[in-house]
């Protein structure tokens, strides 16, 4: 790699990890492909959720840059992307001074989400604020203690599912339903898959650091399968849809056709590879999946 400056712009957009923003625009664009459909599409509301979204997903990335760095772990350098701080680009003070700014720039960019549709929602806009709290709060616990613990999946299904999904049908629609929450959890199972594949990647040198994830809890044979079972629920989910007659049939099958097959293409190269830096390859495919979900789903419900 060409040398990086420290605490230059390359250095800070390293730290960014673009790539991971797929997981952040993934739940609002099936959020807003929802409030479109229902004739409730606001175009400024949607924009500043993923403006709110793609802010606390790169402020989450450099609190892992950070403590991955601060608890001596090289994990990370040995098997996938190498964290900034751990290779001198970024001073961990200077790190601490972007983990505050993008905090402070997504809590004003739900304070003008906030002003924006407070008057119109029904406790007037405090239960965003609600939302907007455990979101931030998430992002720490995740890194500090939670991922550790093994519940990094349910955070995933949580906060890149259930959650911005229906608050981004609920600022634009003004309510919650049925579909947003059951978009929510496919939304939900669709980004997972990404932690999945990251946590199979690591589980020897996550097993060594006391990282008890579930693959590292129930074995290689369990990952390989839980990655190829949460693609499986994401794809079959959208059922839902057709029930309650917003989508056809066919355009279930042909959107969830393209998925379903892709995510199984990039499970048999999961399949295959089972270990090593070769998985980033797989990484990168299943972040390309999950963008291709949402957006398959995004062209039929617009």
């Amino acid at each position: 790699m060409k040398e990086v400056k420290k605490n230059s712009l390359r250095a800070w957009l390293l730290a960014m990890r673009p790539k991971t923003l797929t997981g952040a625009l993934v739940p609002v664009i099936l959020g807003t492909a929802l409030a479109s459909s229902d004739g409730q599409l606001d175009i400024a509301a949607a924009c500043l959720c993923a403006v709110f979204a793609c802010v606390m997903q790169i402020a989450a990335n450099f609190i892992n840059d950070l403590f991955d760095f601060l608890k001596g772990s090289d994990r990370a350098d040995r098997l996938g992307p190498k964290r900034t701080c751990a290779e001198g680009w970024i001073s961990p003070i200077a790190m601490k001074r972007g983990i505050l700014l993008t905090v402070i720039l997504g809590v004003c960019t739900g304070m003008a989400l906030l002003i924006y549709t407070a008057p119109a929602l029904p406790l007037g806009g405090w239960e965003l604020i609600i939302i907007g709290i455990a979101c931030v709060a998430g992002a720490f616990l995740y890194t500090l203690r939670l991922a550790y613990m093994g519940w990094g999946d349910l955070l995933v299904l949580l906060f890149f599912g259930l959650v911005p999904v229906g608050a981004t049908y609920y600022v634009q629609a003004h309510a919650l339903t049925a579909n947003s929450l059951v978009l929510g959890l496919a939304s939900g199972l669709a980004v997972d898959t990404l932690l999945v594949v990251n946590n199979y990647r690591d589980r020897e040198q996550d097993a060594i650091s006391g990282k008890r994830t579930l693959i590292v809890r129930f074995g290689e044979p369990f990952g390989r399968y839980l990655y190829l079972l949460m693609g499986l629920l994401a794809g079959l989910l959208p059922l839902w849809l057709v029930v309650e007659g917003k989508l056809h049939f066919n355009e279930y099958l042909w959107t969830m056709g393209i998925y379903l097959a892709l995510h199984m293409l990039t499970w048999k190269e999961l399949a295959n590879i089972r270990q090593g830096k070769e998985l980033n390859a797989v990484l990168g495919e299943t972040s390309r999946n999950m963008l291709i979900f949402a957006l398959l789903l995004a062209i039929v419900l617009y």
